[in-house]
């Protein structure tokens, strides 16, 4: 196919050897624009990804907030802090978190001291002396022995092994006495103390029990309003890559523009020629290529009014390239043979473009003799 020269930056195409030398530098705009526009296009897939995620979060929050529409409101509202902003709030709601179940674990403490004060505490204050009790079976029968010093050591422990929070100690307590009523006969004294002495602790438990239970509840809604946050300024941090790339775009759109030399009628009309060539495939991809610079172009319809003198010149030049491209590749693959729905389906796009075409060259001629 005949195409026309590559556009020169100062409007001139004279000498050949600035021709091939300007051919170079729009090349490697061409490449550095549709480079740009399809991580655009990824972006903006990512984009409607961002807006379902607000519309998600919007009712996320509506199922954990009871504060009514004018909460709801003012968390829609609110400045979405950065991502360093958050891991920093987090930071500060773990630590927040921790004060507050050390302080519920004093208080289990004191409920622990008044059990353990108990006359028949004695036989569950250090570990079960195995060998010195004969006890030969005692690790067949009790899985994990534990004992009240053995607890107190864990609620201690300064190196991070001990208890995390304060239904593991709960859950040690009872494990005592329950290993002592499981290895001893209900009938024998060991057995009764133990019994007597986890009622005890289960009904003092029950006091603070609303408390634990609250707590785990805050905590539980603050770590699903932290993943929001977190979420959310993340997808800020992608929106904001998205504008910052279109601007990228449309500085190289602008900086293409200024380069490309005018389209002569007749390189127009010979890209109109190369277009009603171009394969079904490649007709969608030179529309969208229109339809990248003209939003209101609608690409993918049935019927399209394609009007070549309408473009700017920098669309008219990336369209040259395409079509120069895609026409010689289709020269090389001209030995393939698709089936005859696909040629019928080829035939008809292409005599739609070239319809267009033509309808938009008729138009323009009736105005001119007008």
């Amino acid at each position: 196919m005949e195409t026309a020269g590559a556009p020169s930056s100062d409007g001139r195409n004279n000498n050949p050897g600035n021709a091939d030398c300007s051919a170079v530098v729009v090349e490697g705009f061409r490449h550095h624009v549709d480079e740009m526009i399809s991580k655009v296009v990824k972006l903006e897939q990512r984009l409607n990804e961002i807006e379902i995620f607000y519309s998600n979060m919007n009712k996320k929050q509506a199922n954990i907030s009871k504060g009514g529409s004018a909460t709801k409101d003012k968390e829609k509202d609110k400045h979405v802090p950065s991502i360093k902003k958050q891991q920093q709030d987090a930071s500060r709601r773990e630590a927040a978190a921790a004060k507050r179940m050390q302080d519920l674990m004093r208080q289990f403490g004191t409920i622990l001291r008044q059990i353990t004060q108990h006359k028949w505490a004695w036989p569950f204050m250090q570990p079960v002396d195995v060998e010195g009790l004969g006890l030969d079976d005692y690790y067949e029968v009790i899985d994990k022995p534990m004992d009240f010093s053995t607890i107190k050591n864990q609620m201690e422990a300064k190196d991070g092994t001990g208890y995390k929070n304060v239904r593991e100690i709960c859950a040690d307590v009872r494990l005592v006495f329950k290993n002592a009523m499981k290895y001893n006969d209900e009938r024998s004294d060991v057995h009764v103390m133990a019994k007597t002495l986890l009622a005890k602790f289960e009904e003092k438990w029950l006091l603070l029990l609303p408390k634990v239970t609250e707590e785990e509840k805050r905590r539980e809604e603050e770590e699903v309003e932290a993943q929001i946050a977190m979420q959310l300024a993340q997808e800020a941090a992608h929106a904001k890559m998205l504008y910052e790339v279109d601007m990228h775009l449309e500085e190289l759109r602008e900086m293409v523009a200024k380069r490309c030399r005018k389209m002569s009628t007749e390189e127009k009309r010979k890209l109109g020629v190369a277009l009603c060539k171009l394969s079904t495939e490649d007709i969608s991809k030179a529309l969208e290529i229109v339809a990248q610079s003209n939003p209101c172009f609608q690409a993918t319809a049935e019927e399209v009014d394609l009007d070549i003198d309408a473009q700017s010149d920098s669309t008219l030049w990336r369209l040259n390239f395409f079509a120069k491209e895609a026409l010689e590749n289709q020269n090389k693959n001209s030995g393939s043979i698709g089936d005859g729905n696909e040629n019928h389906n080829t035939n008809k796009r292409r005599k739609d473009i070239c319809d267009a075409l033509a309808r938009t060259s008729k138009k323009k001629a009736k105005k001119a003799k007008e």
